[in-house]
């Protein structure tokens, strides 16, 4: 799902899970979680046992089969993890609340290290989604319930763009032998603002995006997620119209063009290469001028909000940064 420009979705990269789609084991046949295998058609809910799943190395091949039908949140935890604990709970409450349009897989990190290294989930909590049967990761470190619904939001956009739109129906989906009705799935709603500026990414006009994320933040410097969504939509905005070749060939030509080779790095970290795009950004740093040295400083900094303060590649980058700056 990786393409150039990237979606504000695959901003963080993807993970390679090959090693668990090849698993020689296939599921039992009428397994629940098989019931939207590839090349059937989507009729009907998707029979589940739980709209919250224990994810293990042993049965995730059945779980990535399941997300070719319903998107798929994977929480990556820890029993000694005390963020996991004020994210988990909020996680577990919005799969119920939305009533099937995803379905939960938690995995222990500790009894499950296949996975633990698939995701390549260097700290916990750590998010990602399944999408007809690939990884888009998410989110590091607890968020608060808001933000969780907007990244929510943003997985059900992504799932349409690839067909993954079927239900799925488990027994606490359904109606209670009281006869409740099942809660009904509402749709994540975004303060206006930022709402305006996911539209206008929607529609390619990332500079009204930006303008809209400036605002917001005008008003109040203080919202991360107008922070993100500005140094995300700047990211979308500089590799916008460029081709990968393009970019590659422009750094290669000139390796004193400080704009091509930071346009490389923008290329590297969309398509999940942080590592490489900070490697990049730091080897560039010592022979700049001041203006150069801040240029990198500050998107730097700038990436650090696409990938998330929480990644673990920040603190080690930002301390590179430090001993270059002093």
């Amino acid at each position: 799902m990786s393409v150039v420009p990237p979606s504000g979705m695959n901003l963080r990269g993807a993970v390679d899970l090959s090693s668990l789609v090849n698993r020689p084991a296939a599921p039992a046949a009428g397994d629940p979680a098989t019931a939207g295998a590839p090349g059937a058609p989507a009729a009907g809910p998707v029979a589940v046992p739980s709209l919250v799943l224990e994810g293990t190395d042993a049965n995730f091949g059945e779980i990535l089969e399941l997300s070719m039908s319903v998107p798929v949140i994977v929480d990556l935890w820890a029993e000694w993890c005390e963020p996991c604990k004020q994210l988990t709970p909020i996680l577990e409450r919005l799969a119920l609340e939305y009533a099937g349009q995803f379905v939960l897989a938690k995995v222990d990190v500790d009894s499950n290290p296949q996975l633990t290294q698939a995701f390549q989930a260097q700290s916990v909590p750590t998010v990602a989604a399944l999408i007809g049967g690939q990884p888009v990761q998410l989110f590091s470190g607890a968020l608060p319930e808001g933000q969780v619904r907007e990244v929510l939001h943003r997985v059900f956009e992504l799932a349409a763009e690839h067909g993954v739109t079927s239900m799925a129906a488990a027994p606490e989906a359904v109606a209670d032998e009281a006869g409740a009705e099942a809660p009904v799935p509402v749709e994540p709603e975004l303060p206006p603002l930022h709402q305006e500026a996911y539209d206008a990414i929607e529609r390619g006009d990332y500079d009204a995006a930006i303008a809209l994320y400036k605002t917001a933040l005008a008003r109040d410097p203080r919202d991360q997620m107008a922070v993100a969504g500005l140094a995300q939509v700047s990211l979308l905005a500089r590799l916008h119209g460029k081709t990968m070749a393009e970019i590659r060939s422009a750094a290669a030509a000139d390796p004193d063009d400080l704009q091509a080779q930071l346009a490389v790095a923008d290329l590297d970290l969309s398509g999940g290469h942080i590592e490489d795009a900070f490697d990049r950004l730091l080897a560039l740093f010592p022979a700049q001028d001041p203006a150069g040295r801040n240029l990198i400083r500050e998107r730097i900094l700038e990436l650090f909000e696409v990938i998330g303060q929480d990644d673990p590649r920040v603190p080690p980058t930002r301390s590179r940064l430090t001993a270059l700056l002093y």
